[in-house]
């Protein structure tokens, strides 16, 4: 299988269960309370691992307590971290996340007091091993400079980009990947009400590129040379957690398109393991399902 970079964040989330969401001033008991490894890119790294590709994560973490239990679910789901920058000060960041046993919705709280990635550390990777490098669309003065570099040294590279959320300047990035995938929270900020939508009124330099859009309970939308596919969300039974199912769809869409699957296919394939992700507590789970036409 393939050789594959993230380059993002890894996060200590700190997850309370409750029975019900809280109103504002109230004083409730978590049902259950769980720490465990989060962020976008490592996240989706934890799934290609599970399908068989090798992955590295460029980040940085700090060495303090808290760090120890992110290497080891780095080390579980075989993720390698050589090329991750520790440093002396700061704070790991943490997500703070509040999960409604009723419905399965999170709020979160994020907090954060480390550096981004930089420019200066990306160079010392030798991007020539690696057959694709997926980006958290972050700090977007650093990651332009990375995305160029990319595109100068190592053409042969296919290159994704995340944009979950509206950053300052991040549209600079766009012509840089091969694949874009974006949230329904980032198109619903631009203005757009459904994916159909948000990608048909894409600029037409973009309109050759591969780009998904994800609309939760309403499935997802694919543009690929000029032409749109959708997939509904798949019905499942049993939601237990929908954390990571975005990075579960990212994962399956790099997966699908590594494996040169048709669009409709790829995007089939990644509402559908998004979906049974929300069904399982942790990530931990490809061994647990049936992949199908996976």
């Amino acid at each position: 299988m393939a050789n594959i970079l993230a380059v993002g964040i890894a996060t200590l989330d700190i997850v309370n269960t409750v029975a019900d969401y809280p109103n504002q001033d109230d004083e409730i008991r978590a049902i259950n309370q769980n720490h465990s490894r989060g962020g976008n890119a490592t996240n989706t790294l934890a799934i290609l691992s599970q399908l068989r590709h090798s992955c590295y994560w460029a980040g940085t973490l700090v060495h303090e307590t808290d760090t120890q239990l992110i290497l080891n679910d780095l080390d579980e789901f075989k993720i390698d971290y050589s090329y991750v920058d520790f440093l002396t000060q700061g704070k790991i960041p943490t997500s703070y996340i509040t999960l409604n046993q009723k419905n399965a919705s999170r709020t979160i709280i994020h907090y954060r007091d480390l550096p981004e990635y930089s420019f200066q550390s990306f160079q010392k990777i030798p991007l020539d091993k690696f057959d694709w490098i997926h980006f958290e669309g972050r700090n977007t003065e650093e990651m332009s400079k990375m995305l160029r570099y990319c595109r100068n040294t190592a053409p042969h590279l296919k290159v994704s980009l995340e944009i979950e959320k509206i950053r300052d300047n991040i549209e600079i990035l766009f012509e840089f990947a091969d694949l874009l995938m974006f949230s329904k929270s980032y198109a619903r900020s631009a203005g757009f009400n459904s994916a159909i939508d948000f990608l048909e009124k894409l600029p037409s330099n973009l309109q050759s590129k591969y780009i998904t859009c994800t609309w939760g309970k309403d499935g997802a939308s694919l543009l690929y040379d000029g032409k749109i596919c959708s997939s509904p969300a798949y019905p499942i039974t049993g939601i237990v957690n929908t954390l990571a199912a975005g990075d579960t769809f990212n994962a399956a869409i790099i997966d699908s398109t590594l494996r040169e699957l048709p669009p409709q296919q790829c995007l089939n394939n990644a509402c559908r393991l998004a979906a049974q992700k929300c069904t399982f507590e942790t990530l931990k789970f490809i061994d647990k399902i049936t992949l199908l036409s996976m």
